[in-house]
């Protein structure tokens, strides 16, 4: 027997949207919305990742040649 778990708010406000008939225009800017949010989220996050590991472009460089 499966166990049903509640929505959670995202869906929920997607199930909204997914209610209404929008011009395909509209659709493609709202996954721009979407995508770009997330992009910026991530970002914050691993800036704030650079600052707590004190990581600088030397670190990456040494990412790259694999000697971390």
């Amino acid at each position: 027997m499966q166990t049903s778990q509640p929505m959670s708010n995202i869906q929920l406000e997607l199930l909204k949207l997914y209610a209404t008939d929008i011009p395909d225009e509209d659709l493609i800017n709202i996954k721009r919305l979407m995508v770009q949010y997330f992009a910026e989220k991530i970002t914050q996050q691993m800036d704030m990742l650079w600052e707590e590991n004190n990581w600088t472009a030397q670190t990456m460089h040494e990412w790259v040649k694999g000697n971390s």
